[in-house]
């Protein structure tokens, strides 16, 4: 995977999260990851399909700053995890792609995009359905960390 073609996965996560929840995230190093496992306790996972590209993207977010995060744009800060936070990761995960993708369509390179799924819970796993290597992004915020995960098959 190259930069070019991160780059604005990483810059639609800071802009939705600035613009739509007032949260600045601190941009951790990327790194290969071998693994299922998710980093967070809720994720988004949105597939991506195009004439010349394969991929998924999942972003995952730890408790305490999800629920920052349904504070600052809802209004509302629940004690757990429940289906409206699930409801608002979907949405999170469909503006990061969407962004990614406005930007990509400008550089000749156009996909569509799935339905996101949510998962939450203790250690669950994230499965990409793609045969390619995946890149794992951390950021940080006080009230926790989220992580950026993209699997490509180029």
């Amino acid at each position: 995977m190259n930069a070019e073609f991160i780059n604005p996965f990483v810059a639609a996560l800071l802009n939705v999260m600035q613009t739509m929840a007032q949260t600045e995230l601190k941009p951790g190093k990327p790194q290969k990851k071998a693994d299922d496992k998710a980093g967070g306790d809720v994720s988004g996972l949105i597939g991506m399909v195009g004439e010349n590209v394969q991929g998924s993207l999942s972003i995952s977010f730890e408790k305490g700053l999800v629920l920052e995060i349904m504070h600052k744009m809802l209004g509302e800060k629940p004690d757990s995890i429940n289906s409206e936070v699930n409801d608002m990761v979907g949405e999170i995960t469909n503006m990061i792609c969407g962004g990614a993708k406005n930007e990509l369509d400008q550089k000749g390179i156009s996909f569509g995009m799935a339905t996101p799924m949510v998962v939450s819970g203790e250690n669950h796993t994230i499965d990409h359905q793609v045969d390619g290597k995946k890149m794992i992004m951390p950021f940080s915020h006080e009230s926790g960390k989220v992580y950026l995960e993209m699997c490509f098959n180029k």
